[in-house]
């Protein structure tokens, strides 16, 4: 015993972590497992609803907390948006296991290409290696478990926020101003496309994504509206020039509160004017 790695574990130099997993362990990857026989919606939690809106400098994306396993309530306070780097996060939507575990990986393989190349991806090259790691599930994908992550991050050669959204296959696609995805997306992203304009603050950004997470569980049993009793509140991450931010429970909740306040006097929140 050297205390040394053994000869087919020594890094070579690749930049992708993942590549390098794949290289020495493959069967450690997401995806590599093979779905045993079963209706997997009854068996895997699954995570809902993301949304993501941009502002002037920077990027708002929040998630509800509610995780299902089929018509059950698996859990209550799920955290389904994480930091991916410094000026990036990203949202799980899906298979909530393989999604976290997803996650993970993507973590390590936005730090593991900074310490071999010495600089960060740009946001295009991170948005592209997201990508790569999701077709990588798509054989568990096609019977049943897949995972749709929403990403955005600061760029800091553009100098604003940018969302992209993918598909089970790995499909990546730019969104503009703002973006959904998960089973109560439809109601999440109708709701932004009434409350968003140009200009916006982060304050509004923020306020603006409560909204929608509140209209996606007014209609979609799957997402889970903000929690009064038990003080459960969606995860609001806010990325800028100066990194990410996670917005603290008492600053998420009194905006929560100023929202069900409003719809205590209208139900259907608030009304955008007919032209404009």
């Amino acid at each position: 015993m050297t205390g040394d790695l053994p000869g087919g574990t020594r890094l070579s130099g690749i930049s992708s972590f993942a590549d390098y997993v794949a290289s020495v362990a493959p069967a450690q990857l997401p995806g590599a497992a093979h779905r045993l026989a079963g209706t997997t919606s009854d068996i895997a939690p699954h995570g809902t609803t993301i949304v993501a809106a941009t502002f002037d400098g920077g990027v708002v994306m929040a998630g509800d907390r509610r995780a299902t396993m089929g018509n059950i309530i698996a859990n209550r306070d799920m955290q389904k948006v994480y930091p991916a780097d410094e000026f990036s996060v990203v949202g799980i939507a899906g298979t909530a296991g393989l999604a976290i575990e997803l996650v993970r990986l993507f973590q390590v393989e936005l730090e593991h290409y900074e310490k071999i190349e010495g600089t960060d991806l740009s946001i295009d090259g991170k948005a592209n290696r997201l990508a790569a790691l999701i077709r990588g599930n798509l054989g568990l994908a096609m019977q049943g478990l897949a995972v749709v992550p929403l990403f955005a991050g600061f760029d800091q050669v553009a100098g604003v926020g940018r969302i992209f959204s993918y598909d089970v296959t790995g499909g990546r696609y730019e969104e503009h101003d703002h973006h959904s995805v998960g089973s109560g997306s439809i109601y999440a992203r109708g709701a932004l496309k009434k409350l968003y304009s140009a200009g916006m603050t982060e304050g509004d950004c923020v306020t603006a994504a409560i909204q929608a997470l509140y209209d996606a569980a007014d209609d979609d049993s799957a997402t889970g509206g903000p929690d009064l009793t038990r003080r459960i509140f969606p995860v609001v991450f806010s990325v800028t020039a100066d990194g990410h931010r996670r917005l603290d429970d008492a600053e998420v909740g009194a905006i929560a509160d100023a929202v069900i306040g409003g719809r205590l006097q209208r139900p259907d929140g608030p009304q955008a004017p007919t032209l404009g």
